[in-house]
């Protein structure tokens, strides 16, 4: 579609993306020498002790290691990274595809930046098939009805469907490209549309989580998720939502998805202006405390580079010096570059309530990576 980001950037922003990744390379070498097929997922004293591999091999987040394992390989060449991240696949992972009934729709997710990656980058065919079954696990989640995928599994949540889910779709357009079958991407078609008429509010801000009558497809409620309450404004499922949809728009041509990421990423940045580049987990919860999430920031500012490479060229600045300035922020004021110790990006907060705040979490490394992988073109794409 448009220019590529990498081709976009002023003398001075390529070069701060130079020193990053330079950075960025030298902690994860030293993580892979740590960690290697382990999976990790939160660090703690600058250590990942729990092996998600053992205690939760199906947590959604389980792909986004391999997945930097995976970039790691493709932009350096070095083949250390793919044995791990292909010993997960092969172990931990069919391991979960066995547990069928444990799937969800978070297998995008999993498979996108594990067995997919494979694919792509090294023609494993045994990695296709994976891809390949998972999708058409996604597929089947499609309630007809109400023309969404359904999100968890949990009695009660038949009629659930989330905003995360516009990141886990591009696993049912990619089965499409890899089949031929044109049934994959019009799920994924069909369910984008119910997210862009039930997620994306008026003011470019996102629900969350929405719920339909899984029998009539009526919609029922929005419920607060892992934001502040109802109807307010949890800054993780905007990012979800100007990547996904923008995402979806790279997928189909489809303008009304383009309308929609622009919406949100410009409700995003209006935001962020408040707190210099770093978001809050909820952009409406309480003054005090404040409690922040970079992970929204990382996904929002890979979602503003894919905008500014998508949308005409008279628009493209305004993405790619947002992208810019928020990924400036994250790396000044909310990352450990210290190759002696575990995860990058610390200001991280799974959810408002109960959840733990301003810690290392892995998905926030995954998003700055390929931000910054993005901007220098070295990036694969895995969505």
């Amino acid at each position: 579609m448009g220019a590529s980001v990498s081709d976009q950037l002023t003398a001075e922003d390529a070069q701060w993306a130079a020193v990053t990744a330079a950075k960025l390379e030298a902690k994860f070498a030293a993580e892979r020498d740590r960690v290697g097929s382990r999976i990790p997922y939160i660090a703690v004293d600058g250590r990942y002790e729990e092996d998600m591999a053992v205690t939760f091999p199906g947590w959604w987040t389980n792909g986004f290691w391999p997945g930097i394992l995976w970039q790691m390989f493709h932009a350096t060449g070095d083949p250390s990274y793919m044995t791990p991240a292909r010993t997960i696949e092969e172990t931990t992972l069919d391991g979960v595809i066995a547990a069928y009934e444990k799937l969800d729709h978070d297998v995008g997710f999993l498979w996108l930046l594990s067995a997919v990656a494979d694919w792509r980058l090294t023609r494993n065919e045994a990695s296709r098939v994976r891809g390949l079954h998972v999708a058409t696990v996604l597929a089947g989640r499609f309630n007809p009805i109400g023309r969404f995928i359904r999100a968890w599994n949990e009695p009660g949540r038949e009629g659930w469907a989330i905003v995360d889910s516009m990141m886990n779709i591009p696993l049912l357009f990619w089965a499409t490209d890899e089949t031929g079958d044109p049934r994959f991407a019009e799920v994924a078609r069909l369910h984008a549309d119910t997210m862009l008429a039930n997620v994306v509010r008026a003011d470019g801000s996102c629900n969350h989580i929405v719920c339909f009558d899984p029998a009539t497809g009526e919609f029922e409620k929005a419920p607060a998720g892992q934001g502040y309450e109802a109807g307010s404004s949890w800054s993780r499922g905007q990012a979800w939502g100007i990547f996904g949809f923008a995402r979806a728009y790279r997928h189909t041509g489809d303008e009304r998805y383009l309308d929609a990421a622009k919406r949100v990423a410009h409700y995003f940045c209006s935001q962020v202006a408040l707190t210099g580049g770093i978001a809050l987990v909820d952009f409406r919860q309480p003054a005090e405390p404040k409690v922040f999430d970079a992970i929204a920031s990382c996904v929002a500012a890979d979602g503003l580079i894919e905008l500014a490479e998508l949308v005409p060229e008279a628009e493209r600045a305004f993405y790619r010096q947002w992208a810019m300035l928020i990924l400036r922020a994250v790396a000044d004021r909310a990352c450990d570059f210290d190759p002696a110790r575990d995860g990058v990006v610390q200001l991280c907060s799974d959810k408002y309530h109960d959840g733990r705040i301003h810690v290392p979490i892995i998905y926030a490394d995954y998003f700055l990576l390929e931000a910054v992988l993005r901007l220098q073109g070295r990036a694969v794409d895995l969505w």
